[in-house]
């Protein structure tokens, strides 16, 4: 894959500006913790989050399903950028799954900057340019490559978990790996190191694809069901 360029800083801003996070709390709302740019000496105690990608223009989001692990009993809360302003927006989790790490939920407001799905039907080979938009490193960190190949979803009815070779921190989870054209190819999930005695040594990071027509047909379900329950 020389051949295909690495994304670009065009690619980066617009990650940018899909920026969402999710903060999972007993607080009734965190806008003092925003006020104060996620400072850590005012961050609500019980508080819990990681990142989050707008899929859709009506405000579905994708994350990992470990971002939530403590949702229950708790407020689950979607902060993005709107009018120049971080705002926290309480969501609500439509379906989750442990086992590919993957959970997607709802807030309602407007998400015009969302992704759009790298093609369904075709692969993403091992090497392919990538880049992550994670809150803690994404916007920081330098592109990196697919290390597992990404196959077309056709026939395939469930999750792709593969690798990419980006260090993440605490907070890169759910957050978007994104190719080199901008478009969404799957969810950060978790980071693996060698640890020969006290030394760490980073080896790859782990993100899923969820099944994308099956992903979009939950979301359709759920628009339908919400209709009907305001009616």
């Amino acid at each position: 894959m020389s051949g295909v360029a690495k994304p670009s800083r065009e690619i980066y801003r617009m990650a940018a500006k899909r920026f969402a996070a999710i903060v999972v709390s007993e607080r009734g709302d965190v806008d003092q913790w925003l006020g104060n740019r996620f400072s850590r000496k005012d961050a609500p105690k019980d508080a819990d989050g990681g990142s989050a990608i707008p899929i859709t223009a009506d405000g579905y989001f994708l994350t990992a399903d470990h971002v939530l692990a403590q949702a229950k009993g708790r407020k689950v809360f979607v902060i993005v950028r709107r009018e120049g302003r971080l705002r926290a927006t309480p969501a609500r989790i439509i379906w989750r799954s442990a086992a590919d790490d993957v959970a997607l939920i709802h807030a309602p407001i407007a998400t015009p900057d969302y992704y759009q799905w790298s093609p369904t039907d075709a692969w993403l080979p091992q090497g392919s340019p990538v880049m992550h938009a994670g809150i803690a490193t994404g916007f920081s960190s330098p592109s990196g490559r697919l290390l597992s190949p990404i196959r077309p979803e056709t026939g395939m009815s469930g999750n792709q978990r593969f690798k990419h070779d980006i260090p993440l921190e605490p907070g890169d989870s759910g957050g978007a790996v994104v190719d080199s054209r901008g478009l969404l190819v799957g969810v950060n999930s978790a980071v693996e190191f060698l640890v020969p005695l006290e030394t760490a040594f980073f080896i790859e990071s782990e993100a899923n694809r969820p099944n994308v027509g099956r992903m979009m047909k939950r979301i359709e379900v759920d628009r339908k069901t919400s209709v009907n329950t305001r009616s």
